[in-house]
Protein backbone atom coordinates (compact mmCIF):
# COMPACT_ATOMS: atom_id res chain seq x y z
CA UNK A 1 0.00 0.00 0.00
CA UNK A 2 2.77 2.45 0.96
CA UNK A 3 4.87 1.68 -2.28
CA UNK A 4 1.17 2.53 -4.26
CA UNK A 5 0.58 5.90 -2.47
CA UNK A 6 4.28 6.76 -3.14
CA UNK A 7 3.98 6.88 -7.08
CA UNK A 8 0.05 8.50 -7.08
CA UNK A 9 0.90 11.44 -4.62
CA UNK A 10 3.71 13.94 -5.64
CA UNK A 11 6.61 14.43 -4.23
CA UNK A 12 6.70 17.74 -2.28
CA UNK A 13 9.66 19.91 -1.86
CA UNK A 14 10.20 21.63 1.07
CA UNK A 15 11.83 24.84 0.96
CA UNK A 16 13.87 26.75 3.91
CA UNK A 17 14.18 30.65 4.07
CA UNK A 18 16.16 32.48 6.95
CA UNK A 19 15.98 36.42 8.00
CA UNK A 20 19.60 36.43 6.76
CA UNK A 21 18.55 35.44 3.50
CA UNK A 22 15.86 37.96 2.41
CA UNK A 23 18.07 40.88 4.21
CA UNK A 24 20.91 40.21 1.66
CA UNK A 25 19.68 43.42 -0.81
CA UNK A 26 17.94 44.99 2.34
CA UNK A 27 19.77 48.70 3.56
CA UNK A 28 21.61 48.99 6.33
CA UNK A 29 19.91 50.20 9.84
CA UNK A 30 20.72 53.80 8.68
CA UNK A 31 19.81 54.01 5.27
CA UNK A 32 16.14 54.62 4.53
CA UNK A 33 14.51 53.36 1.38
CA UNK A 34 12.56 55.89 -0.58
CA UNK A 35 9.30 54.32 0.20
CA UNK A 36 10.01 54.64 3.89
CA UNK A 37 10.74 58.58 3.73
CA UNK A 38 7.69 59.34 1.52
CA UNK A 39 5.47 57.68 4.32
CA UNK A 40 7.15 58.77 6.87
CA UNK A 41 6.87 62.66 5.48
CA UNK A 42 3.03 62.10 4.12
CA UNK A 43 2.88 61.05 8.35
CA UNK A 44 4.94 63.95 9.66
CA UNK A 45 2.98 66.45 7.08
CA UNK A 46 -0.75 65.46 8.32
CA UNK A 47 -0.11 64.40 12.15
CA UNK A 48 3.29 66.73 13.18
CA UNK A 49 3.78 63.38 15.47
CA UNK A 50 6.11 63.85 18.35
CA UNK A 51 7.53 59.90 17.31
CA UNK A 52 7.62 58.05 13.87
CA UNK A 53 9.27 55.47 12.74
CA UNK A 54 8.75 53.88 8.84
CA UNK A 55 10.35 50.65 8.52
CA UNK A 56 10.02 48.27 5.41
CA UNK A 57 9.73 44.51 6.51
CA UNK A 58 9.35 43.03 3.61
CA UNK A 59 13.09 42.38 2.52
CA UNK A 60 13.93 45.64 0.52
CA UNK A 61 10.89 45.10 -2.13
CA UNK A 62 8.77 48.08 -0.86
CA UNK A 63 5.32 46.12 -0.23
CA UNK A 64 5.07 45.55 3.59
CA UNK A 65 5.55 48.26 6.26
CA UNK A 66 5.86 48.63 9.86
CA UNK A 67 4.49 51.85 11.55
CA UNK A 68 4.48 53.18 14.61
CA UNK A 69 3.75 56.78 15.34
CA UNK A 70 3.04 58.77 18.34
CA UNK A 71 0.83 62.36 18.15
CA UNK A 72 -1.60 64.27 19.74
CA UNK A 73 -3.48 63.94 17.00
CA UNK A 74 -5.34 60.51 17.73
CA UNK A 75 -6.42 61.72 21.32
CA UNK A 76 -9.43 60.78 22.31
CA UNK A 77 -10.02 58.05 19.62
CA UNK A 78 -10.11 54.60 19.72
CA UNK A 79 -7.51 52.82 17.80
CA UNK A 80 -9.28 51.94 15.20
CA UNK A 81 -9.94 55.24 14.65
CA UNK A 82 -6.26 55.85 14.65
CA UNK A 83 -5.19 53.31 12.14
CA UNK A 84 -8.12 54.73 9.78
CA UNK A 85 -6.26 58.41 10.43
CA UNK A 86 -3.05 57.04 9.37
CA UNK A 87 -4.17 54.65 6.00
CA UNK A 88 -6.46 57.62 4.84
CA UNK A 89 -3.22 59.28 5.08
CA UNK A 90 -1.55 57.16 3.03
CA UNK A 91 -4.38 56.17 0.48
CA UNK A 92 -2.69 56.95 -2.57
CA UNK A 93 0.18 54.17 -1.28
CA UNK A 94 -1.74 51.83 0.06
CA UNK A 95 -3.12 50.29 -3.10
CA UNK A 96 0.33 49.08 -3.71
CA UNK A 97 1.45 47.12 -0.39
CA UNK A 98 0.77 44.32 0.60
CA UNK A 99 0.96 44.71 4.23
CA UNK A 100 0.54 47.67 6.89
CA UNK A 101 1.30 46.99 10.54
CA UNK A 102 0.82 50.13 12.26
CA UNK A 103 1.26 51.08 15.76
CA UNK A 104 -0.38 54.60 16.92
CA UNK A 105 -0.19 56.10 20.25
CA UNK A 106 -0.97 59.30 22.44
CA UNK A 107 1.70 61.79 23.17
Amino acid sequence: MLSLSRRLLPTVTRRTFTASALRLNAPSSNEQLDGERLIESKLVEKFSPCQVKVQDVSGGCGTFYAINISSPAFAGLSVVKQHRLVTDALKEEVPGMHGLQIKTSVQ
